[in-house]
């Protein structure tokens, strides 16, 4: 076994480094040898869930195809297969739709022969990146009507199991109370956001696979607004830096300018109109939208402001925010505030449109009107609309 830990150990590292969510959710996963499951998979632990691994079988697996096993593994879990299963009568064939879902989402270098994927079945014209409910259904179609042959030979032949994958593991779930079910599913959803903001904190990104499936788990509504995209291009030239004396002596290389020129990440100051015309769901717009700029990785400052400036402070995606205002419409506030502060890289301000234009405004200022407001370009910078 002192083999195969220190095996798991190695690709446990290559996946941190190649992909760090998954990294991470493995490093928190439990993890048991059994030599009772001809190669491996999930099964529930206490409140949780555990990779079950056959130590022969991984001991004897490549690097390559350990770091797919255990994506394959961690992504069955992250898609919530476990406790969805139990929905769909003929488990034979949801295994094959899971696997289908999943696989996609690991390189074909990573997957070992025979690894169940869209070429599997020639006969079929199957979507791509589709849910494992879509794949269930038009193989159950095909099954039925008779006209995939490959299918209905992995069926007969193989219970619907991949090379490396024990699906059997999983009739521990089916066996389960539907009270215990929940609570492993919940104990999932917590571990899930948990890697989320490790690794959120360690610059890294959720994968585009669990965006939506995370982001519902936060109460958090899909982007509007591809941020990461439009703020590499707005802000992308506006990171301040400035040159810090230094004591030494003179150096030809430094002659011009002996000293250090640094650079901070953007500073992104972000007014939100809290005025009575903005109405509840528009701030919860704002909001929405305030989580998903902070995902780009810049540094966020949030201003509350109606007539006055109600409030400054860094964005905390962990806090509930209490607005502040719902009087009057000024933008002029912000703006003054933005002027004097003189560290800030860019504005961006999240409003309804409604008040009237402010003066000194910045020339790297985006507007962002919400989803119900009416269009106004007459705002100094430039002026886009949530759809």
């Amino acid at each position: 076994m002192v083999k195969t830990a220190e095996q798991l150990a190695r690709s446990s590292k290559t996946l941190i480094f190649k992909e760090p969510f998954y990294g991470l959710f493995l490093v928190g996963l439990n993890k048991t040898f059994r030599k009772d499951i001809p190669t491996a998979g999930v099964s529930p632990n206490g409140i949780g869930a555990q990779l079950a691994i056959n130590p022969d079988f991984f001991d004897n697996l490549s690097e390559d195809h350990r770091v797919g096993l255990l994506k394959h593994e961690l992504l069955h879990i992250s898609m919530g297969h476990l406790i969805l299963r139990d929905k769909f009568s003929d488990h034979k064939l949801f295994n094959i739709a899971a696997d289908l879902e999943i696989n996609q989402y690991i390189g074909s270098d990573y997957l070992p022969e025979g690894g169940i994927t869209m070429d599997t079945f020639p006969e079929l014209t199957l979507p791509k990146r589709a849910g494992t409910k879509i794949y269930y259904d038009l193989l159950l179609q095909a099954k039925d009507d008779g006209t995939c042959p490959s299918l209905d030979s992995m069926l007969n032949d193989t219970e619907g199991d991949s090379p490396y994958d024990s699906h059997p593991t999983w009739d521990d779930f089916d066996d389960m109370t539907e009270a215990d079910k929940k609570l492993i599913e919940k104990q999932i959803e917590h571990q899930l956001k948990e890697v989320a903001e490790q690794t959120e904190k360690k610059s890294g990104t959720i994968p585009g696979e669990l965006a939506e499936r995370i982001a519902q788990l936060r109460h958090i509504e899909p982007a509007k607004f591809d941020w990461k995209s439009y703020l590499r291009r707005f802000v992308g030239n506006s990171t301040i830096s400035y040159t810090k004396k230094l004591r030494r002596k003179y150096n030809k290389r430094y002659a011009a300018n002996p000293g250090l020129k640094i650079k901070f990440k953007n500073h992104i100051l972000v007014g939100v109109d809290t005025s009575g015309s903005v109405n509840t769901e528009e701030l919860k717009e704002f909001m929405n939208e305030l989580h998903h700029m902070h995902k780009t990785g810049n540094k966020i400052t949030v201003a509350q402001c109606d007539t006055s400036l109600n409030s400054v402070e860094e964005f905390n995606p962990k806090k509930d925010w209490d607005i502040k205002g719902r009087g009057g419409t000024s933008f002029q506030p912000v703006i003054d505030h933005y002027n004097e502060y003189g560290k800030y890289t860019s504005l961006i301000y999240l409003t309804d449109g409604e008040a009237s234009n402010p003066y000194d405004c910045p020339n790297n200022t985006l507007w962002v009107l919400s989803s119900i407001s009416s269009m106004n370009h007459s705002l100094p910078g430039r002026v886009i609309k949530l759809n």
